[in-house]
């Protein structure tokens, strides 16, 4: 472009106009780029924070690859074990056995997982240990019929440490009065705290031996826990094993999670269309701030096309003009909104504070604060739309203004 298609451009998006409500639509326009820019920006990072604050979660407790049996049921497991570590991706594996059962103390009911493991084994596959609160994995010790308990599970029971449950799981005794549910009372040795409620209110983990006598498996496991090297990769390593392993179903993570994850996506989807309104709302207003510059400065323009400027260069000026507002409307949403993702959970915690209201309760959202990730990849794609839509707008205006006939609109001058 010519320099004196820059130096007017620029000089007409900083000059003050004859008409002070098109300055304040210009101003309003890079202001909603802006806001929509630091909304977008702010909302992805949250999203991607609570997505990884959660797959966090769940991997201290799931597994990232599991292979069982037909039926829940595995026999002659440490044939499998041993066949399944040996693909170069799993780094360890834990037996366990996993069931249903019922838990109460002093008039207190609740439901849970029961998950019988092998302490040393299970610390090897997840993260676990890092979260007890109190007493410890390894008393978790086989004849002893110890239990850990998650800590809001331990709290709606009313036990602690040391106090006696009683264990009930639907496989029954046949009596002469029917089938009778089977009972054993268990020791509280640990508590655990997860900031999952789903896990913290209704996982127990007991000792393997001690479950597979309480469920009647003999020497069988429900399954083989295993970890690999990327947690990520989990869906390719599943389908590896698999089809190494036809007598095995092998599951991963984003299986056992993929109702969760796949609303995630959806919900992050549909919030960035919903917000990239607005940045649409704003270029909508530059289209406005432009066509009425082109108005008001319709002697200029024709003074310029007698001076020898061709409708391209109009075109050119108007473009230059609108692009401007885009871009510094662009770079300070970007700006604020890297700042404002970075920092969200400070703001947040401040206006609880300030309200006395819990924003965020661990019973619906899972989570106790705000998270935020904030991603190169999303940045970019916002600042690129943000740019591309602003520049559309400004093609309208300008194609306008380069239409305009010197002759006509000098005519009442």
């Amino acid at each position: 472009m010519n320099s004196f298609e820059w130096l007017i451009g620029l000089r007409y998006t900083r000059a003050k106009r004859r008409n002070g409500f098109i300055s304040f639509i210009s101003a309003a326009s890079m202001g909603g780029i802006a806001l929509g820019v630091i909304a977008l920006i702010t909302v992805l990072s949250v999203m991607n924070g609570f997505q990884r604050e959660i797959r966090g979660r769940i991997l201290e407790v799931a597994s990232h690859v599991q292979a069982g049996g037909e039926g829940g049921r595995l026999a002659r497991w440490q044939e499998a074990d041993a066949t399944l570590k040996q693909h170069p991706d799993v780094v360890a594996s834990a037996p366990y056995v996993q069931g249903q059962g019922l838990l109460w103390h002093e008039g207190a009911t609740q439901g849970a997982m029961v998950r019988g493991i092998v302490p040393k084994l299970e610390e090897q596959v997840a993260g676990l240990g890092s979260h007890m609160v109190g007493g410890s994995l390894d008393a978790l010790k086989t004849g002893e019929f110890n239990v850990v308990l998650g800590q809001e599970l331990a709290r709606a029971l009313g036990v602690g440490l040391g106090d006696k449950v009683t264990l009930a799981i639907p496989q029954g005794n046949i009596t002469p009065a029917g089938m009778m549910p089977r009972f054993r009372s268990f020791t509280v040795v640990g508590l655990f705290r997860i900031d999952m409620y789903q896990y913290d209110a209704g996982l127990a983990l007991v000792d393997l031996a001690d479950a597979q006598k309480l469920y009647r498996l003999g020497e069988d496991i429900s399954g083989i826990r295993l970890k690999i090297t990327d947690p990520l990769a989990a869906p390719t390593v599943r389908e590896t094993l698999q089809a190494s392993h036809q007598s095995l179903w092998i599951s991963d993570w984003t299986m056992e999670n993929s109702n969760y994850f796949r609303a995630v996506q959806i919900e992050k989807r549909m919030m960035s269309l919903i917000l990239t309104l607005i940045v649409g709302i704003a270029a909508f207003n530059l289209v406005s701030s432009l066509v009425m510059t082109v108005t008001d400065k319709q002697a200029d323009i024709a003074i310029l096309r007698t001076l020898g400027a061709s409708p391209g260069s109009i075109l050119k000026i108007f473009v230059i003009q609108g692009a401007t507002i885009g871009i510094v409307g662009t770079l300070v949403g970007v700006l604020c909104g890297t700042l404002l993702a970075y920092n969200v959970g400070a703001v947040v915690s401040f206006f609880e504070g300030l309200l006395n209201f819990k924003i965020l309760s661990p019973q619906v959202y899972l989570i106790s604060s705000v998270p935020s990730e904030v991603l190169v990849g999303d940045v970019v794609f916002v600042g690129t739309v943000s740019l591309v839509l602003a520049f559309l707008a400004t093609l309208y205006p300008s194609w306008r203004a380069a239409r305009i006939n010197p002759a006509e609109a000098l005519r009442y001058e």
